[in-house]
């Protein structure tokens, strides 16, 4: 266990993008995440939550949608979450794991399960701690403060993916799977998902994912993105996250919100388009359905 007061100040992984992609004011963006959660309906998915898939652009674009997914595991017991979110700034082979120290946000410290980290660490060589990898990448940093609000405490292992290639994919969601921790994990998939195309050619081209992640059907998801049908820039997290909860008992996938930044911001010019969605088990019996 990696206590608060046990964590080295350098070992602490700084916000990068607070002030930018949410605002640094730790009570605005409790107000701010709370609202957006206060929007999303009520109605929770039947079964058990594995994955989530949340979009990661600045709040004012993607916090609403991002809500959808948060929504769906608000006050449930993940002692542990699993974030897989893609680079955009560093290069390198296969996937890093920050497997030390906590990560910061305007909300606290959460503390990295050092432990589960060093297990999956320990499952590939194409997997490693690249501290570049992790010391400027805002696409893991702006999921933490809403699972912040819905989990409240817990412990994380943040996970950048370098390549996100199919055997990168699946060797990550292997090691996943093989290293089972203490408690029952959550998994997180950062991704956004078409970039400045037109609204009505952006639509078209995301609803090639939202059919392959409504179908639960990872390959066609692979397959949409190699062609170029469509776009994600966490095609690969989105892909590790389906592989992954396949293997721990998840049957079903649903997207439970699209959008693009032409419908937050009126501008159909050139649009990012952003997706919420749960992966989930089967209810078993004698837990209401």
């Amino acid at each position: 266990m990696n206590s608060l007061k046990s964590i080295p100040a350098d070992e602490i992984r700084r916000p990068v993008v607070a002030g930018q992609f949410y605002t640094d004011d730790p009570q605005v963006l409790t107000g701010q995440i709370d609202g957006f959660l206060e929007k999303v309906p009520g109605e929770k998915l039947p079964g058990e939550i594995i994955a989530l898939i949340a979009p990661h652009a600045g709040y004012v674009y993607s916090g609403q949608v991002a809500a959808y997914a948060y929504q769906q595991v608000r006050g449930q017991p993940f002692k542990t979450v699993i974030v897989i979110a893609p680079s955009h700034r560093a290069s390198f082979i296969g996937a890093s794991i920050y497997d030390r120290g906590g990560y910061q946000t305007p909300l606290g410290v959460i503390p990295v399960n050092v432990e589960l980290a060093a297990a999956i660490l320990g499952r590939s060589e194409r997997i490693n701690f690249y501290p570049h990898a992790h010391s400027q990448e805002h696409s893991l940093e702006v999921q933490l403060p809403f699972l912040q609000r819905v989990l409240g405490e817990f412990q994380l292992v943040p996970i950048i993916m370098g390549d996100q290639d199919q055997s990168t994919c699946q060797i990550l969601a292997e090691a996943i799977v093989s290293s089972p921790g203490e408690e029952k994990s959550l998994i997180v998939a950062s991704s956004d998902l078409s970039h400045y195309h037109p609204y009505d050619r952006a639509v078209e081209m995301d609803g090639a994912i939202v059919e392959a992640v409504n179908a639960f059907d990872p390959l066609r998801l692979q397959e949409s993105l190699q062609s170029r049908e469509s776009e994600a820039c966490g095609g690969g997290p989105m892909i590790t996250a389906m592989l992954a909860a396949q293997r721990l008992g998840a049957t079903g996938a649903k997207v439970l919100n699209y959008a693009n930044s032409g419908d937050v911001m009126g501008d159909r010019g050139q649009v990012v388009g952003y997706m919420a969605a749960a992966l989930f088990a089967p209810a078993k019996q004698g837990d209401g359905g």
